[in-house]
């Protein structure tokens, strides 16, 4: 009998965990860049059962101890590209993210392009922290301003600013990636740094799409379908854990 209660319960925490994850995809539909997430169940040790008289003819019977869940598994998978036509707008056509520099002084990356200009005329992303550019000879963060619709960023991430006239390269906006030990992990706000004993390097073969951005990698109606699922399968727990205790009943009942 404590069987079922406890294989009831790992079932309604582990679908309840199930439900939390989709609720947070659902909520990140409009979240530019952002990837979804799912939790991965595992089942928990068996045990034989081989007690005396136990009536599982020549067989030891097995009996399982309920489920729990491994992680939260991120999906990687590109979002489709909307076309917004703002400069200041830019999406990865492939894999990697864009480095930023946070407000305390630390490397993170994002994969949402809906960048700014700030008052100083730096590149930042929508919590303010700055895009971390490769600025060409005699340029630099300081003697370098961006302002909408004064610089072009072409697929290769090579920026131009127009400066006395004409079209000159002044920096690249490199994307990078992760390899070993899951590669990025998210730390919230859009932001991901690398885990440990990852390896970050420079991914070359993908294009910037300036004036675009990517969507969230979500299938809305994936989502609900495994709402619905997991609804159910937490109801089954819940049914479970009622059966037994019915079943308790009836055994005290009968011991009167």
């Amino acid at each position: 009998m404590f069987r079922v209660l406890w294989n009831g319960k790992s079932a309604m925490n582990a679908n309840q965990e199930k439900l939390d994850a989709i609720s947070n995809n659902l909520a990140n539909s409009g979240t530019s860049g952002y990837k979804k997430v799912d939790v991965q169940f595992k089942d928990l040790l068996s045990e034989t059962l081989e007690r005396q008289g136990y009536p599982t003819s020549d067989k030891n019977a097995y009996t399982g101890t309920g489920v729990r869940t491994t992680g939260w598994v991120r999906d990687y998978k590109q979002g489709t590209l909307t076309q917004t036509g703002i400069s200041t707008d830019f999406a990865i056509d492939g894999e990697g993210f864009f480095r930023v520099k946070t407000s305390d002084g630390q490397d993170a990356y994002v994969r949402a392009g809906n960048f700014e200009v700030d008052v100083d005329g730096k590149l930042v992303d929508s919590s303010g922290n700055k895009i971390q550019l490769n600025f060409m000879e005699g340029y630099n963060e300081n003697n370098t301003k961006f302002y909408k619709n004064t610089f072009t960023v072409n697929t290769d991430g090579e920026i131009f600013l127009s400066e006395n006239g004409g079209i000159k390269k002044v920096a690249e906006l490199p994307v990078y990636n992760a390899v070993g030990s899951t590669g990025f992990i998210a730390k919230g706000d859009n932001l991901y740094v690398p885990s440990e004993g990852a390896q970050v390097y420079r991914q070359t073969d993908v294009s910037v799409r300036q004036g675009f951005l990517e969507n969230a990698n979500i299938d809305i109606a994936q989502e609900f379908t495994d709402m619905i699922t997991a609804q159910r399968a937490f109801q089954l727990g819940s049914k479970a854990i009622t059966t037994a205790d019915e079943m308790w009943g009836m055994v005290n009942q009968l011991r009167r």
